[in-house]
This record gives structure tokens, sequence and C-alpha cells, in this order.
């Protein structure tokens, strides 16, 4: 299950995460839909980075109650790139969901070699969505 928190106007619809949610994980998430000035404060407090960032991933390590963690998105962030890359924020929102919840599984790009890109591949693939995370992340 999936608890969406959005304290911002972006729109969407939930299905797609729900979906992709799923088909990783029997385990709940937290998302959390967020302006810049937001996910900038807990950019700089968890990670020492002082400007914004699209996406935000806080596993825990106890897993109470069935939980995996929380993901945060800027919307700021969605609404630019959709507009940027030339696709719709809904997708914007989903590539940028899959990209934190295989965080939160443990995958990490940063140190791993090359597992987690072909993993957003693949999603990307099954649920059509465009290629642009994969690109920009390349």
């Amino acid at each position: 299950m999936v608890e969406i928190e959005n304290s911002t106007p972006l729109i969407f619809d939930r299905h797609i995460i729900d979906k992709i949610t799923d088909l990783l994980t029997q385990k709940d998430v937290e998302l959390l839909i967020v302006d810049n000035k937001t996910i900038q404060e807990l950019n700089k407090e968890h990670r020492g980075i002082d400007r914004p960032t699209d996406v935000l991933s806080f596993p825990l390590a106890n897993n109470p109650a069935n939980m995996l963690g929380s993901i945060v998105i800027s919307a700021d962030k969605v609404q630019e790139a959709a507009k940027e890359l030339g696709h719709t924020p809904q997708e914007e929102l989903a590539l940028l969901y899959i990209h934190g919840l295989l965080h939160l599984l443990g995958f990490d790009h940063e140190t791993d070699n090359g597992e987690m890109r072909k993993k957003e591949e693949e999603l990307i693939k099954k649920f059509a969505l465009p290629k642009s995370l994969i690109i920009r992340n390349s």
C-alpha cells in the first residue's frame, strides 16, 4: 500500500504508483509530494547538499509495521522536467517514483555495477514510460 501526502497543487492519477509498488514489494511505502523549498531543506539536512533535488528516499532500517520507507518527490522538479523533456507530469512522477522505490529496495546506482539502471530500464519498458530517466542518469 502507498500512503500519499501531496502538499502541492500537482494533480496525478495514483494508479500507476500503486501498480509499480505492487510489482516490486508487499511492504508499505509513504510518498510525500512537496515543493522545492521543502525538498531543499531535506536534502541539506540529510545529505549536506543545499539545493533542491527531484527525489529523495528514506529507507526504514527496522521496517516497523511492514513499512519499507518514505519517498519524497519535488512537484516543482516534476513540472520542470516534464516540460523540458516533453512528457507529462504523470510520467515524470512515475519515473521518479521508480527511482526512489528502487533505492528503498537497496539498489544504489552510485555503487552498483549497473543493476539499478537495468532494473529501471525494465520497469520503464513494462509501464511504457519515457526513457528520459535512463538517458539523464547515464
